[in-house]
Parts: structure tokens; sequence; C-alpha cells
């Protein structure tokens, strides 16, 4: 089971995050994205605390297409660092697993 992986990833606002959502799924690098309004970060940048209005995008992909959806999101992404946190499932309903992975054949 895990080869389907769910991949974190904030955005700065609602423009961009469906922007890269959208690239991902039409790509074929993620079978959804869940685009989440509403997260507040706090977060040490630069020696700094700062504070900001994020929106968080919940992507939906395999081990196998991991380096080409963090290739997307950074050509995409506006922050100089994003975060991309791949998180390996390990356990789910096996029709919806199965699906994840229909969905991002090569």
């Amino acid at each position: 089971m895990d080869d389907v992986w769910l991949i974190i990833c904030n955005c700065p606002d609602a423009t961009s995050a469906d922007a890269l959502a959208t690239s991902l799924v039409e790509d074929g690098v993620a079978a959804c994205v869940n685009v989440m309004t509403g997260c507040a970060s706090i977060y040490r940048w630069r020696g700094a605390v700062e504070r900001a209005s994020e929106v968080t995008i919940l992507i939906k992909t395999t081990r196998g297409k991991y380096a080409k959806v963090e290739s997307l999101i950074r050509a995409q992404h506006p922050y100089e660092v994003p975060e991309i946190l791949a998180i390996p499932a390990v356990a789910g309903l096996p029709a919806y697993l199965d699906w994840v992975r229909g969905e991002t054949l090569e």
C-alpha cells in the first residue's frame, strides 16, 4: 500500500493553489488535489518568526510520480522554498487506493 502517497503543500493564495492543483491533475501526476482554504501558518524564516495566511493542498499520487510532482511544484510555486511533504498511505479503502493508482499510470 505504501505506493500511494499524500503530499502536502501550502500556497500563498487560492489562485496559486488552484493553478497548481489543476496542473497536477491535468498532467496526470495526481489523481486528486484538495484545496483547503484558511490555513494560518506561524514559522521561522531567516531568523524571524513569520505569520501568513495560506491555502493547503493535499495531493493524492503514487511514489512513482513523486519526482514529477516535486518538479512541477518547484517550477510553478511562488515560494523560494515551498513546503513539500510526502506521506505514504499505510492504510486506506482498497478501491480508493486502486483509483489513485489507476489515475496516475504512465
